[in-house]
């Protein structure tokens, strides 16, 4: 299946060391060479990269690893094909608008017999699971607030019932964020490190690169990283329990 990487900080940061680790996963360390796709936040616009190419033969991916874009919520996925052909309406992160702001969303899994019926103005443009996924939770929040956005604490309550609905169908690992919180949800594998001061090096599992934070951070920067599988070898990494959702807001997760 399909592997995630999102990043939450209190400070716009650049993802480009976890970015390479994780490309790289992307039809040469692992078999998921079936497209990805990235997503910055800046300000309340949106930044998406994606192709249908693997990772570690697109040239967009190759950019992303040389351009350091800095943004405090980023989504990123590399895709293994279970549902719809490889094309790029296919490739997540997947990007709509809801209660005058945009939201990103990258799934891993397999959703069997979801077919939800969507009667709002979400439908979906590709033929994946996950995009249906996506369009069903935005057309459940419309359905629950209206045109007002909730509280964080009401909109991570529905969620809960939400994902809990979607997982009853199959694995259900997803990012989503709307550029002021991360949203995540754990079926089967997702791991989370905070990293703050004190800094250290860390060194890729997947790449012949390490990054002394310390020398590129200040001691106020906070960066969580939630990924699929840890990208680094050297560091402690926080597994989930099936079935946990987690919130991350300027780099911690929200009690």
């Amino acid at each position: 299946m399909c592997q995630l990487l999102g990043m939450n900080c209190n400070t716009p940061t650049d993802i480009v060391f976890s970015f390479t680790g994780f490309a790289t996963r992307g039809g040469l360390t692992d078999h998921h060479s079936d497209g990805w796709g990235i997503a910055f936040f800046e300000g309340s616009g949106v930044r998406t990269f994606v192709d249908h190419q693997a990772a570690i033969d697109s040239p967009v991916a190759e950019l992303i690893k040389q351009y350091p874009i800095k943004s405090q919520h980023v989504i990123a996925h590399i895709r293994k094909a279970t549902q719809g052909r490889v094309a790029l309406a296919n490739c997540h992160p997947f990007v709509r608008e809801l209660w005058g702001r945009y939201w990103v969303f990258a799934h891993n899994g397999d959703l069997k017999n979801f077919t939800p019926e969507l009667d709002g103005p979400y439908r979906p443009v590709g033929t994946t699971d996950s995009e249906q996924a996506f369009c069903y939770i935005l057309q459940e929040f419309r359905k629950r607030f209206g045109d007002t956005l909730p509280p964080l604490a009401e909109l991570r309550a529905a969620l809960r019932e939400i994902a809990d609905y979607i997982a009853g169908h199959g694995t259900f690992n997803m990012l989503l964020s709307d550029g002021s919180a991360l949203y995540t949800h754990c079926s089967t594998n997702l791991y989370y490190i905070i990293r703050q001061h004190p800094f250290a090096t860390a060194k890729l599992s997947d790449d012949d690169l390490s990054v002394d934070f310390a020398q590129v951070t200040t001691v106020n920067d906070r960066v969580a990283v939630i990924v699929t599988q840890p990208l680094t070898n050297n560091e402690v990494w926080t597994q989930y329990q099936p079935g946990e959702l987690k919130v991350f807001v300027d780099g911690e997760v929200i009690a």
